[in-house]
């Protein structure tokens, strides 16, 4: 049996409570900016800018500190082709067989629809796999735990990260994605979680006029 290892916590700083409320504060104001857009520019970013937003991700906790994710960033036009010609295949079928009219018309409102331009436009798509399980040397599988929270926290402080440095992002989610798998070599034992669009916006973007819920709307202090 594997023994713990522990060590002592050196690395947090315990802030005055005036300067917690101002971080706090200015956190919030810097979060409540950040806007999901559909418009991108097709300018470049730094490579480094992404691997770090990527490093932040990969602080996230996760079950058992396992850390099923997968971060595989495409910038490739031919592979970025090709996903948005699948993805497009896709959305067709949605919009007009699968989905219901009030959940289109609901997407209407967001100004979304089955064309996806921004899967070429944009320079980065950062397709996130959950890892359900780890392949041993031996060919034996081992699990991993709370894989859907744990990238789900993963993506969250991705977009987080992304915001931060300074640019735009957009989580897009195709009804059906296991062509993710085959067009980027992924191996079995990994999910396609979603795709996550990074760049500058365009500088025509409009955004559609939405609010989001109230503190109380959304939490109970007991």
């Amino acid at each position: 049996m594997i023994e713990a290892e522990f060590s002592l916590y050196t690395d947090y700083y315990e802030y005055p409570q005036g300067e917690m409320k101002k971080r706090s504060v200015e956190f919030y104001a810097d979060m409540k900016r950040r806007r999901t857009v559909r418009q991108f520019s097709n300018r470049p970013v730094p490579r480094e800018i992404i691997e770090d937003c990527l490093r932040t991700a990969a602080t996230a906790p996760s079950g058992a500190n396992m850390q099923p994710w997968s971060f595989i960033v495409v910038t490739d036009p031919g592979v970025k082709r090709q996903i948005r010609k699948e993805a497009e295949k896709i959305e067709r079928e949605f919009y007009h067989k699968s989905a219901t009219r009030k959940w289109v018309e609901d997407l209407k409102l967001l100004g979304t629809n089955e064309n996806k331009p921004f899967l070429e436009v944009a320079p980065y798509l950062i397709v996130i796999f959950a890892q359900r399980y780890v392949l041993l040397p031996d060919g034996s599988k081992k699990s991993h735990y709370y894989v859907n929270e744990s990238v789900g926290i993963a993506t969250g402080m991705l977009i987080s990260a992304v915001h931060h440095a300074g640019l735009v992002c957009l989580t897009y989610t195709p009804s059906k994605m296991v062509f993710l798998n085959q067009i980027l070599s992924r191996p079995s034992n990994e999910r396609p979680f979603l795709i996550l669009v990074v760049g500058y916006p365009a500088k025509d973007t409009v955004l559609p006029k939405i609010a989001k819920k109230s503190l109380k709307d959304v939490a109970k202090f007991i």
